[in-house]
């Protein structure tokens, strides 16, 4: 077996990706290919953290700029979402013989152990995959921020962000056939040229923590492991 490229990784999935061809909710068959995604790179002895968005069940955001919801009572909806997309993505873990916790950064103790930093370092430590969920606990913040902060926190040495595009365009290219993709690019172009990596608070504490940033396509089979062996998948955001 290769030597991975890296011991410690933080990945961040989008909500979409858990509902797979309905479009909507939590697929039980896409969750378990994720979860096999997944175990191929534990299999490698990579320490791995996790966030998953909450994009396929509920966006706070969208609701609050509709007028329909105000956008706290939208964020915190959507951290409970978060949590579901957890327990989930655990259930599936765990049926592929994968050892799993979830830490909630709000409380939930039937469900989730509390986000403590020396908590989660701990399992991570021993070699359990760790799944952070409900954001950063607090409204405002996305879960790409929650990401940013985590990946910091737990001493990850790249955030992963696993998405339904293989890397980050100039333009989006699902609107435009010629829209070109970055191999590399830096932080401060993603910022200068507003280009939908994450959002700016979360690029810029990866900037300021000089911590690199790879996005990929999380639904190409195999592409995780490949990344995380060395191989230049995606796109790579760095200094």
């Amino acid at each position: 077996m290769s030597q991975p490229a890296y011991e410690r990784i933080l990945l961040k999935l989008s909500g979409e990706v858990l509902a797979g061809e309905q479009g909507f909710g939590i697929d039980p068959v896409k969750a378990t290919q994720l979860a096999n995604e997944i175990k191929s790179v534990h299999e490698m002895g990579v320490s791995i953290g996790l966030i998953i968005g909450a994009g396929n069940i509920f966006r706070g955001m969208q609701a609050a700029s509709k007028g329909i919801m105000d956008r706290v009572t939208g964020d915190y909806l959507g951290m409970l979402a978060t949590i579901m997309n957890a327990i989930s993505v655990q259930d599936a873990l765990e049926k592929v013989g994968v050892e799993t916790r979830t830490l909630s950064a709000i409380t939930v103790s039937q469900i989730a152990e509390p986000y403590i930093r020396r908590r989660a370092l701990r399992h991570l430590d021993k070699g359990r995959v760790v799944i952070v969920a409900g954001g950063t606990g607090n409204p405002y913040f996305t879960t790409d921020t929650a990401a940013a902060l985590r990946a910091t926190e737990l001493k990850a040495e790249v955030l992963l962000k696993g998405t339904k595009v293989d890397g980050v365009y100039d333009k989006d290219p699902v609107v435009h056939s010629d829209a070109v993709r970055y191999d590399t690019i830096t932080f401060s172009e993603v910022i200068n040229k507003n280009l939908r990596v994450m959002d700016l608070t979360a690029i810029t504490l990866c900037k300021e923590n000089a911590l690199p940033i790879r996005v990929f396509d999380i639904n190409h089979e195999g592409d995780l492991k490949r990344l995380v062996s060395g191989e230049k998948i995606g796109t790579t955001v760095t200094e």
